[in-house]
């Protein structure tokens, strides 16, 4: 048993970013700002990918999930954060922390599975031209995004198993912006030794699973190189290139950020340097990913103008 006094919890309270309520209005409107651009270019690049039948290809199948994903979790985390922000009451009941904890879980470990599927995809577009409409076929996108969103909930189901098998609190008070597991297990009055232990085991799964799709998304884009390089037009390598650079640039943030955030030693981040890693990949990546998907591909470009063009004649 540790020290203190052992309590069940009902409700906790997220101390949040800051204290300073100069600080807080300013961070307040700064995310507000942020979460707009988040909603509508997410939402956005869905209709846009859905009325656009040029687009209806597997590389934006997996790009509209992606952004469902990316508006999801981001959901989750910044509506609660901002009203934390703007009110003295900064509590959130029992139940409310497990599902906040729970489904941004679910869509963080799913985008991970996405991105590598993303990958593949474009070393079957760009490797065999000839068979991507055979090999990339609609029932195998379905099944690469349903086995995506399968990980992502049977990993999170499991560390809510975890979590709620915790009988007593030493405190209600979570040094967060949102329910996380780290801090929920820190918290914790009894011997939590099995917890952890089962938390090992999932994560240990979760870090081989995230180091096979980061071998997939670098032996994907070896070949890819290889192959653009090996092409005579220099129109067709350009595209190409221009292709894979917006899949490689959300996956060097994404990935960057995580790495930072879970896989340094306790001792090298401090509280407040893993809630300002939290705030950029789960406030301020939901954002530039439609950003970054739409100002560097031609043809989200050019299904926007004919779109718009369309709507301005009819």
């Amino acid at each position: 048993m540790r020290e203190g006094n052992c309590t069940t919890v009902t409700e906790f309270i997220l101390l949040g970013l800051s204290d300073v309520p100069e600080l807080r209005l300013f961070l307040s409107l700064l995310f507000l700002v942020i979460y707009g651009v988040t909603v509508l270019g997410n939402l956005g690049m869905i209709a846009l990918i859905q009325v656009s039948s040029w687009l209806h290809t597997p590389m934006y199948f997996f790009l509209s999930h992606l952004s469902f994903v990316d508006f999801c979790y981001s959901t989750i985390i910044v509506p609660k954060m901002l009203f934390n922000m703007l009110n003295k009451d900064k509590t959130i009941s029992f139940l409310g922390c497990m599902v906040q904890f729970y489904l941004f879980c679910a869509y963080g470990i799913s985008e991970f599975f996405l991105l590598a599927v993303m990958a593949y995809d474009r070393f079957v577009a760009i490797c065999n031209p000839l068979l991507y409409t055979v090999s990339m076929s609609r029932g195998l996108c379905v099944e690469l995004v349903s086995c995506c969103y399968l990980g992502g909930t049977v990993c999170s189901l499991i560390h809510l198993c975890l979590a709620l098998e915790i009988p007593s609190y030493r405190s209600n008070v979570i040094n967060h912006f949102f329910c996380d597991l780290p801090p929920i297990f820190n918290l914790a009055c009894s011997d939590v030794s099995i917890n952890e232990l089962m938390v090992l085991i999932v994560v240990t799964f979760i870090e081989v699973t995230t180091m096979v799709t980061v071998v997939i998304i670098l032996t994907s884009y070896v070949f890819i190189l290889v192959t653009i390089l090996r092409m005579r037009s220099a129109e067709g390598r350009h595209k190409a290139f221009a292709t894979c650079a917006s899949h490689l640039t959300a996956i060097a943030v994404f990935h960057g950020t995580i790495l930072l955030t879970y896989c340094l030693p306790s001792s090298a981040n401090g509280v407040d340097t893993d809630k300002v890693a939290t705030v950029f990949y789960t406030v301020v990546i939901p954002m530039l990913n439609p950003l970054i998907y739409s100002v560097r591909n031609r043809d989200v470009k050019d299904a926007f103008r004919k779109v718009v063009s369309s709507r301005m004649f009819s």
